[in-house]
């Protein structure tokens, strides 16, 4: 498993996303079972957040790592309207009990909202002090957000970012790059729509024996400033996705993926979902 460092710490490159899940209450037990075999493959960063959904796969996760916490980097996010000095402190602490742990390795600010950001930060700080939570950084913030943020202790930003969706390579990806600012991207794989239907990616994918998610996955982790949390809720999907990490993709297949979706020449707004 390829590794990067991450707010102190050693983690893996390819994660876990757990949006939707926790959604479908039939589905709980195969959410489970996919979360607890991606840690038994390596994939031991877990991403979620207080919106998934309303904080529902938080509890999915709780069965998850129970036994393994001391092995596993858990993500969790605040929403932008309860990032005030108290409401981040009780956010923080409803994701404690719902996640089953004593601390959150690393809490993102979801997107901007109405509360400055230093009084978000003195919140995460606070947090941090405490022992609730390693490290803090950000989601869905631009170049422009994080020059306004100035602070080094900002260990991460999580960006929209896949084949189809790669404004950040402009201006973001290498600003993060240079200042040793690991990004991790959510929908690597798109929304499991058009993108894995493009007649692009699958001629890549029928080149390597792989799946149009194995090519995407395997061109944003490219990127050596890159984590990616893709969701997956099947065993054999987590196989894929550790699978896609081997995947080598030559010249001509960057060529034919820039000639479907051509790399920024210009600034262009931060798309997020």
């Amino acid at each position: 498993m390829r590794t990067l460092k991450l707010a102190g710490q050693t983690v893996p490159a390819l994660g876990q996303g757990t949006w939707h899940m926790g959604e479908k209450s039939h589905q709980r037990s195969d959410e489970i079972a996919a979360l607890c075999q991606g840690i038994g493959q390596g994939m031991t960063l877990i991403g979620t957040a207080q919106m998934y959904p309303d904080g529902g796969a938080g509890e999915g996760g709780a069965h998850a790592i129970r036994g393994q916490r001391d092995k596993l980097f858990i993500v969790s996010k605040v929403y932008p309207f309860n990032a005030s000095k108290q409401g981040t402190a009780k956010a923080c602490e409803a994701s404690l009990r719902r996640l089953g742990t004593e601390h959150i390795d690393l809490y993102l600010l979801h997107w901007r909202g109405q509360y400055p950001l230093a009084e978000t930060v003195q919140a995460f700080e606070r947090l941090r002090e405490q022992g609730k939570i390693g490290a803090w950084g950000v989601s869905n913030f631009d170049v422009s957000d994080l020059l306004e943020l100035d602070d080094s202790r900002c260990a991460s930003n999580q960006v929209l970012y896949n084949p189809s969706q790669r404004g950040i390579e402009f201006d973001l990806l290498p600003w993060a790059a240079d200042r040793h600012l690991p990004l991790m991207a959510y929908c690597p794989i798109g929304q499991g729509g058009d993108l894995l239907w493009h007649p692009a990616l699958q001629a890549v994918a029928r080149r390597h024996n792989a799946t149009p998610a194995q090519v995407s996955l395997a061109w944003v982790l490219r990127q050596d400033n890159m984590i990616a949390i893709p969701k997956a809720v099947n065993p054999e999907h987590i196989r894929q996705n550790v699978a896609a990490l081997d995947i080598r993709l030559s010249e001509q297949d960057l060529a034919d993926l820039d000639r479907a979706w051509p790399a920024p020449q210009r600034k262009m707004p931060l798309e997020m979902v």
